[in-house]
């Protein structure tokens, strides 16, 4: 059988965090979703995604096909469904697509709908991402449930006696070093992954997970649920944040009920606001509708895109959206939704340029010893003309 992930119309719903990636490449619990559909069906996927992201994530044909939702979330009751689909039915809930499985022939042609199909109304009930928010939102919930996956029946590493530990919810990958810090897992499990350090002073309430090769500073502090993606640092406070990988909240400051992106770094003492003085719900910018929509929440906080940086001292507000690839610094509180490629602050925005996203963009990833390759560059230059248009400086 041949797996697609495939994007829907809640791929705009959850701009700027799928600007660079599908939908299934969100990470949310400790797995992204493609790497959770992976390991529930023991296989490989491919992508059905935008066209300019279709070079760095190609869509693999088969003879037999099985197109998977990119925004929900497995479990085994909804993979066993899924598994049992014959040719030309597809798996729905409340009209909208979960899986369908077609043929080769059939795909070529397929417009994004169960049109001609048997449709098959699921019994399963399952997570599922509708907005960005969502994301820290349902945290708790995915993060539990690939603690489970991903530890059944195997073998924590010990855990240092310098360390004060409270419940034995806990699970450590080979290589991480842990020592005097304080992880209370009464409230929820603490993943602590491969080759990843929390240092001398931390303080962590679960549900955590800490990913591959990233640091948890000294003196941090950490409330679940908070995911933290690999080959990231972080510092300070945290609240309900989920991180993708490769960022860096190094310092002190507060970040609370936030999603960031790869490549992302919040200069020291950054803060954010979660929580609206009169206590209202908050209004988040939704590039779907372009204008703020309700997100019946009354706490969240920032949502940031790839690639963007913030200078020491930066304020956000309650609600504020940043798009991939800005650059922003300046005294007070910024603006609740900055575009994407903007230079600036509270004083004003300019245009970030391409070539200097390029060049800064490669710098920091030869810190990783990686290649910031001409299809990563041309990702870029995709979404800045794509964006170009939406920009209000």
């Amino acid at each position: 059988m041949n797996y697609i992930i495939f994007d829907n119309f809640r791929r705009n719903h959850l701009l700027p965090l799928t600007f660079i990636r599908p939908v299934a490449d969100i990470r949310m619990g400790i797995l992204t979703i493609r790497e959770k559909w992976e390991y529930y069906l023991k296989a490989k996927t491919s992508s059905l995604t935008e066209d300019y992201l279709s070079v760095k994530f190609p869509i693999i044909k088969g003879e037999d096909n099985i197109l998977i939702n990119g925004s929900i979330l497995p479990n085994i009751k909804l993979v066993a469904e899924i598994n049992n689909l014959g040719i030309n039915q597809a798996l729905v809930q409340d009209a909208v697509i979960i899986a369908m499985r077609v043929t080769a022939d059939d795909l070529d042609g397929l417009d994004g709908d169960a049109g001609g199909m048997d449709e098959i109304e699921t019994t399963s009930e399952f997570l599922k991402i509708n907005t960005s928010w969502e994301i820290f939102a349902k945290n708790n919930e995915a993060l539990r449930a690939d603690y489970e996956l991903i530890t059944k029946e195997r073998e924590s590493q010990a855990l240092s006696k310098t360390n004060t530990l409270i419940g034995n919810d806990i699970f450590i990958e080979k290589g991480a070093k842990v020592e005097c810090a304080t992880i209370n897992t009464s409230t929820g499990p603490v993943y602590i992954g491969k080759d990843t350090e929390i240092m001398e002073g931390a303080v962590i309430r679960g549900p955590f997970a800490i990913c591959e090769q990233s640091v948890v500073k000294m003196g941090a502090k950490i409330y679940g649920p908070t995911t933290i993606g690999p080959y990231s640092k972080v510092g300070g406070e945290l609240n309900n944040v989920v991180i993708f990988g490769y960022s860096n909240k190094a310092h002190d400051g507060y970040l609370g009920n936030s999603v960031i992106g790869e490549w992302c770094n919040l200069g020291a003492d950054t803060n954010n606001s979660n929580l609206k003085n009169n206590y209202d719900l908050v209004k988040l910018w939704s590039y779907n509708d372009q204008t703020f929509v309700d997100t019946g929440m009354q706490f969240c906080g920032l949502i940031m895109g790839d690639h963007s940086k913030c200078a020491i001292n930066t304020m956000f507000n309650t609600g504020t959206v940043v798009g991939i690839n800005s650059n922003i610094f300046g005294a007070g509180f910024q603006r609740n939704f900055i575009p994407s490629f903007a230079w600036g602050g509270t004083k004003g925005f300019t245009d970030f340029s391409i070539k200097k996203a390029i060049d800064i963009a490669s710098r920091v990833y030869n810190r990783r010893d990686l290649d910031f390759d001409e299809t990563e560059q041309n990702i870029l230059r995709a979404v800045k003309e794509l964006t170009a248009m939406n920009t209000s400086y």
